[in-house]
């Protein structure tokens, strides 16, 4: 079956509606093109489309590990209603992180699977998205002496490293942080954040 292809004249338009509607939310000076994807690495992220940000506020879309950016990228996906198995087909991305992410998540693969073969004990990744996890296992699918897999439901599900023939062990889910001040047993929480109106140059451009 062929796979479905999406152009920057056709789906263009879709993302850029949402984005505006988004980005009017939020209290951030940024701006964006939205051009045919970049084929930097085939082998393991090839997508049609790429929604490239810029402006004073980009550091705030990739901090914490680009969380807000990411976000944008599954909002945008989910608002068009894109098949789970199409969601390599859009990325969104801002000061070249795309391409620094995957060297480095290459690198954590290769060197998880020497600690691997040489404790013989499986290793795992934090929690990480659809999208990374498939870089992971990608990188590893010439091992033969070990294999990856996911393991664990929704925003807990990560990758396990192990070796061959040993049962996929139960994920280990990370701690839930609590307020600033208190103990972490207390208990989970956090203040939300407040919402506002952006300012800033227009952010509109497909190419």
């Amino acid at each position: 079956m062929e796979q479905t292809k999406y152009t920057v004249a056709e789906t263009g338009p879709q993302i850029e509606e949402f984005l505006d509607l988004v980005l009017d939310d939020m209290n951030l000076d940024v701006e964006y093109e939205i051009l045919d994807g970049v084929h930097t690495h085939p082998d393991l992220e090839d997508p049609d489309i790429l929604v490239k940000f810029s402006g004073p506020d980009v550091d705030i879309l990739l901090s914490n590990k680009a969380e807000v950016l990411l976000a944008l990228e599954f909002l945008t996906m989910e608002a068009l209603q894109f098949p789970a198995d199409h969601h390599s087909r859009l990325c969104f991305d801002a000061n070249d992180y795309r391409a620094l992410r995957i060297e480095e998540l290459r690198l954590s693969a290769a060197t998880a699977a020497e600690r691997v073969k040489k404790t013989g004990r499986p290793f795992h990744f934090s929690p990480m998205n659809s999208r990374e996890r498939r870089i992971i296992h990608l990188s590893l699918r010439n091992e033969t002496e070990i294999r990856s897999e996911s393991t664990g439901t929704g925003p807990f599900r990560q990758v396990v490293v192990l070796p061959l023939g040993m049962p996929v062990p139960e994920p280990i889910r990370p701690p839930r942080p609590g307020p600033p001040g208190r103990d972490r047993r207390e208990g989970p929480g956090g203040p939300g954040g407040p919402r506002g109106r952006r300012s800033g140059p227009p952010r509109r451009g497909r190419r």
